[in-house]
């Protein structure tokens, strides 16, 4: 007869393979979003489907629930930010905006830019009572009085928290980890999304050959629990895109995005379609 611990190891191993994965997660059961930003689309590798910052339908055949554009990376505007957004409402997806908050600027200041930047773009482009999911996606040099600057800039301009991306660093991850803990009960409350492509982490100095989305959470110290996990992302090499994606035995991700032609940085939702718009509900902002 197995004991307690067996049952609990055996159903471990089991939610590692096939369709669980980390946190309830697959490629193939949890709901797709993905982000774009200027460099999009990259050039074609293969032969399937293509899009432009002016139609998107070709993600939602392939699956995609929501799609975050930036918006800008601190001073500089991304000039298709509005056509993305546009194009998304067009086919009735999530909407969602990230702001690359840069180093040469206050951060508060940045949020400013931010939120008005997303009110003017969706007001002339005529997105009406649509909310927009708002994203902080923040340096590897960041500190944790930046990510609450901008954090508390957006909620008390919006009445919403944002979510937080995290350029992985083993700076970045110090830094956090040793916030104080009036600092991190404000970032824990913007739900994390995480960046991890590989097993071996977003970079070597994470020492690590078997790094999950949980052991990565856990080095900031920070948050009990991630909302998005953005595995797929793009690797720039000779001036071209390659795919880079989280693929093991006990985790599997496709090098693309369906039948998609373009590498994509892609993303799966810790939960259900339910969730996701739940979640969207919740953090995204109704600017109008």
């Amino acid at each position: 007869m197995k004991t307690p611990a067996l049952f609990l190891l055996a159903a471990l191993l089991l939610s590692s393979c096939g369709g669980g994965g980390f946190g309830g997660t697959s490629v193939s059961d949890s709901p797709a979003v993905l982000n774009v930003s200027g460099w999009d689309p990259k050039e074609r590798q293969r032969g399937g489907e293509g899009y432009s910052q002016h139609d998107v339908s070709a993600l939602k055949r392939n699956g995609a629930h929501g799609l975050i554009a930036r918006s800008a990376k601190g001073p500089l505007l991304d000039d298709k930010f509005g056509d993305f957004l546009q194009s998304t409402d067009r086919q009735g997806m999530l909407l969602g905006a990230y702001h690359f908050v840069t180093m040469d600027q206050d951060p508060a200041f940045q949020a400013d830019s931010f939120v008005d930047r997303v009110r003017a773009t969706a007001r002339s482009r005529g997105i009406s009572s649509r909310k927009i999911l708002l994203v902080g996606d923040f340096d590897t040099a960041s500190s944790p009085d930046r990510l609450v600057k901008f954090i508390r800039r957006v909620e008390q301009r919006t009445g919403v928290t944002p979510v937080t991306y995290l350029e992985n660093s083993a700076k970045l991850r110090a830094s956090l980890s040793n916030a104080t803990p009036a600092q991190k009960s404000i970032i824990r409350r913007s739900p994390y999304w995480i960046a991890l492509y590989s097993p071996a982490g977003t970079e070597r100095s994470m020492g690590s050959n078997n790094l999950t989305p949980d052991g990565l959470m856990e080095q900031y110290g920070i948050w009990d629990q991630w909302a998005m996990w953005q595995y797929g992302g793009v690797i720039w090499q000779n001036g071209h895109s390659a795919p880079k994606h989280y693929n093991t035995g006990s985790w599997s991700s496709p090098r693309y995005f369906g039948n998609m032609a373009h590498p994509m940085e892609r993303n799966v939702f810790k939960g259900d379609v339910g969730d996701l718009h739940a979640f969207w509900n919740r953090h995204g902002w109704a600017w109008w």
